[in-house]
């Protein structure tokens, strides 16, 4: 049955109500309340790094080797929060807001997107550890962040010591062999590349129901996105700067990402640290993908991974067993 806005509401509860639908949308993210942060991870250090084209948000905690976690769409460092602070008692763990998320900056258009393409990403995640004092870590990313941390371990090879993605095969592979069942099952995959201003007016005249039908069709487990999570992700993602930086971002993917893509294949360019790959049992890549194939077409180092009984959401659905993943494969 078709999701109705108050099954929404009671499927994704939260705190925080998202705008009533048609009303002017902010801006920009209201501040975030005092003590949610606190509660999502406890000890963890707030910063904002300034990089050279973005203000990265980001959360730090541990004394460990250095260990970036990396968020997707319509997220924000948020979705690490059942994982981080396990994390942290090993690793340095650093979990930012990717540039048009969260608290992080929203930059405005760009004649081809490229102020939110994976390159430019990837640098500001190069620069803010190096801001922090570490030149060289290991990286997990979900969604997009998972495709920020491919193009990190190609253009910077000597920043990444080993990567884990969450839940995605290769932007190109997925574009390249897209299917109707693909296309409607990832439809913002096509909706949101659609020339601007449309998918950004349609999405803001009800943001609240977009972002939790989108986390409701990708999430298999009830429950798993806590009311707190929820009640950030509304914050965060039901404004105007924030709704054109996803849309620029999935434009992006599907223009200058692909040629960045294409000119990797060309030049025979391949990952070279060690790579896990995890993906959600009951969600749609590993459905329509086999995900270790896939991957091993674009590297040359070790490869493993296996499919977790969760949906897309791993963080979130199934965070005991990528802390578990997460510790064995980067020691």
């Amino acid at each position: 049955m078709p999701h109705t806005p108050e099954d929404l509401e009671r499927e994704l509860p939260s705190p925080r109500r998202p705008p009533h639908a048609g009303s002017e949308l902010p801006e920009l993210p209201p501040p975030q309340p005092e003590g949610i942060s606190g509660r999502l991870f406890p000890d963890f250090q707030a910063q904002d790094i300034q990089t050279s084209e973005a203000t990265i948000h980001l959360v730090t905690k541990g004394s460990g080797p250095p260990l970036l976690l990396l968020h997707g769409h319509p997220q924000t460092h948020v979705t690490w929060s059942k994982v981080a602070p396990t994390l942290a008692e090993a690793y340095t763990v650093v979990a930012p807001d990717l540039r048009g998320y969260g608290d992080s900056s929203k930059p405005g258009y760009s004649p081809r997107s490229e102020n939110y393409s994976f390159r430019t990403m990837a640098e500001d995640m190069v620069e803010a550890m190096a801001r922090l004092g570490h030149k060289q870590f290991f990286v997990a990313g979900h969604d997009r962040g998972g495709r920020v941390l491919h193009r990190m371990m190609l253009d910077h090879p000597d920043a990444v010591l080993k990567g884990a993605t969450l839940d995605i095969v290769p932007t190109l592979t997925m574009y390249n062999e897209t299917t109707k069942e693909f296309a409607t099952r990832y439809v913002w995959w096509f909706f949101q590349i659609q020339p601007a201003p449309m998918p950004e007016h349609m999405i803001g005249l009800d943001s609240g129901y977009y972002l939790r039908e989108h986390l409701a069709v990708q999430g298999k487990t009830p429950g798993a996105v806590t009311p707190d999570a929820m009640a950030e992700y509304i914050r965060c993602y039901c404004c105007k700067a924030s709704i054109r930086a996803a849309c620029e971002d999935y434009r992006a993917a599907a223009g200058i990402d692909l040629d960045h893509d294409r000119a990797d294949d060309a030049a025979g360019r391949k990952i070279t640290a060690p790579l896990l790959v995890l993906w959600g049992a009951k969600g749609t890549v590993g459905k329509l993908w086999d995900v270790l194939a896939a991957w091993g077409l674009k590297t040359e180092a070790a490869l493993e991974g296996e499919a977790l009984p969760c949906g897309h959401l791993l963080p979130e659905e199934a965070p005991d067993a990528v802390i578990a993943q997460l510790r064995r494969f980067f020691g």
